[in-house]
């Protein structure tokens, strides 16, 4: 990524390219990013966003395949709805599946 640029903004450069209909790891996004093991900075950046952001936060989920937030809060709900709204589904486990869903860049 390019140099002289803080963390916060190569991370959210890497996010923004997911697409619709696809989600990545914290640390997948980490590593795109070219920070190997700092997963949890990709979850302190996304907080910082602004309400309003245009950034497709919802599409970054953890290794399991779970939405971060607690189960059944309001940020949780939010971010499954808009993941389905996009065409990823969860199983009843509430469980993305990585192998279908999982952005693979080039």
């Amino acid at each position: 990524m390019s140099r002289g640029k803080n963390n916060y903004s190569i991370i959210i450069e890497v996010v923004r390219k997911i697409p619709r209909g696809k989600v990545a790891t914290y640390g997948q996004i980490a590593r795109l990013a070219g920070l190997p093991g700092q997963a949890r900075q990709v979850g302190y950046a996304l907080h910082r966003l602004p309400s309003h952001s245009d950034v497709p936060w919802q599409r970054v989920i953890n290794s399991q395949g779970r939405i971060s937030f607690p189960p059944d809060s309001v940020a949780w709900n939010m971010q499954k709805s808009i993941l389905h709204s996009e065409g990823i589904h969860f199983d009843r486990n509430e469980t993305v599946s990585l192998a279908k869903y999982q952005w693979k860049p080039r």
